[in-house]
């Protein structure tokens, strides 16, 4: 059974409102189930691909994923996103990815091939002042897709010391600084030419990094050491044996909160791969059913799995098996293109 555990949780979805998408969508989250059920919805965003939480879970975050590349927060003290002040320019075009780092919110835009730091004043509302923008080069054999760099992640590492950003263009992983709030990189980690690294994940108790590529379905497990800020490749595993490149485009990527178990989401076989994890290896215990199709971001929170099926317009979730982690579909909710899910306890609860 998921173990949601606190009172007053909601899961906001973000959507592709360019695809009939209703922008930001608040759900509450049952207690016990995770089960969503819709609340309300705010249309003034184009395209909010991807979201983030702040700490206290008061403000929200929303990438605008357009050319011009924007930023937007939002208020949660209410039963609906208020958003602060108007969007702030993110300083690269079509950003996929948010995170929070340093006083600072990092996006990866992927149509420039960056990742950007977006100040933020101390009540954590974009300060608008022009970004640092950390421009990625070079490029990789796939065509036309590799043509140029394309960020498509960015997130601290555990310890909150370095930024790490995954380039699906240019097939590395980037670990950079962010001193006087200026990003830099630190080291540049090449993966397996082709391969199209989307997203990554870090163990929330060992040394190890999980990245999903998407040009080859394959899963690449990295040894991370936090002291000298270094990734290193170790295996990669197949996400759905025997389905060849160009058929399978994983997306979204999760660990379980004990490190017992990861998952990943593939668009085009739309199926959750379920992997148990054993030091340098992952082992695929089966794949199930995604609810949808066309699973763009998968999350894990409170025992639940829960996938934006962008093509069907729903979310589905799961509760993952104790003993295989395979997933289990629970339920559905309509929403249109969905793009992402983050759910938080509401300012206050305990």
């Amino acid at each position: 059974m998921a173990d949601v555990g606190k009172r007053g949780r909601r899961a906001y979805i973000g959507s592709f409102t360019a695809a009939g998408g209703h922008g930001i969508t608040t759900a509450s989250v049952a207690e016990g189930s995770g089960a969503l059920s819709v609340m309300n919805e705010v249309h003034d965003l184009p395209d909010p691909a991807y979201l983030a939480l702040s700490p206290g879970g008061d403000l929200l975050y929303a990438v605008s994923e357009t050319p011009d590349g924007a930023l937007a927060a939002y208020r949660l003290t209410g039963t609906r996103p208020e958003r602060v002040g108007a969007p702030v320019p993110v300083g690269g075009s079509g950003p996929t990815h948010l995170s929070l780092f340093a006083g600072h919110v990092l996006t990866a835009n992927y149509g420039s091939g960056s990742v950007s730091a977006v100040p933020l004043r101390p009540d954590g509302s974009p300060a608008g002042t022009p970004p640092s923008v950390l421009r990625h080069s070079g490029c990789g054999p796939h065509t036309p897709r590799q043509q140029g760099p394309h960020a498509h992640y960015v997130q601290p590492d555990p310890g909150g010391r370095w930024a790490v950003s995954v380039d699906l263009g240019t097939d590395s992983v980037r670990v950079c600084t962010l001193a006087d709030g200026v990003l830099d990189v630190h080291r540049e980690t090449a993966l397996r030419p082709g391969s199209g690294p989307r997203h990554l994940a870090f163990h929330p108790k060992r040394p190890y990094a999980y990245i999903v590529n998407e040009l080859t379905p394959t899963v690449t497990v990295c040894h991370w050491d936090a002291d000298d800020g270094t990734l290193k490749p170790l295996t990669e595993t197949p996400v759905l044996p025997g389905v060849p490149a160009g058929d399978a485009y994983p997306s979204g990527i999760a660990v379980s909160p004990d490190g017992r178990f990861l998952w990943c989401a593939t668009r085009g076989e739309d199926v959750l791969s379920a992997f148990a994890l054993d030091g340098e290896e992952a082992h695929l215990t089966g794949t199930v059913s995604c609810g949808g199709n066309w699973p763009r971001a998968l999350t894990e929170a409170g025992g639940v799995l829960y996938v934006a099926n962008e093509r069907s317009g729903d979310v589905s979730w799961f509760t993952p098996d104790p003993d295989t982690g395979l997933p289990r579909h629970e339920g559905s909710v309509e929403v249109p293109a969905a793009s992402c899910v983050v759910v938080g306890d509401l300012p206050g609860t305990v």
